[in-house]
């Protein structure tokens, strides 16, 4: 009989810090590095202790707690956003001939009174009044 060569093999064992564990749970939580990543930076054997780590100091993620997104939810909220951007262009569209109107009384009455209502108001005075003078 052959004799068999048993492999006895001292594993060390890595002890983390609860600072050290906060800062890469922090490092996942705000993108600078993946789960996986982590794992491989830090010498950690397994990614699901990465994950016990998420679970015990994660502000945003909680074992037992699952976040679903439909996809009717997604499309409604699509829909009500472009609803309020046509509102927004439509109110913009509105502010702007109002401007214009503005800057047209503005000009009429300068005609009118033969005075630079703009230049006495502060605004930049308008081509034809430049023209007058």
């Amino acid at each position: 009989m052959k004799n068999k060569m048993i492999k006895t093999e001292l594993k060390s064992t890595r002890t983390f810090s609860e600072e050290l564990k906060k800062e890469i749970v922090g490092l996942i939580e705000t993108g600078h590095l993946t789960v996986l990543q982590a794992s491989r930076e830090y010498g950690i054997r397994s990614p699901q202790t990465v994950y016990l780590w998420l679970y015990k100091y994660s502000l945003n993620l909680k074992k037992g707690i699952r976040i679903v997104m439909e996809k009717d939810s997604v499309d409604e909220t699509n829909l009500e956003l472009r609803k309020q951007i046509k509102e927004l262009e439509a109110a913009l569209g509105r502010k702007t001939l109002e401007a214009d109107l503005f800057r047209t009384i503005v000009d009429l009455a300068s005609e009118e009174y033969k005075t630079d209502l703009k230049k006495n108001y502060g605004d930049i005075a308008s081509n034809d009044s430049k023209k007058k003078k």
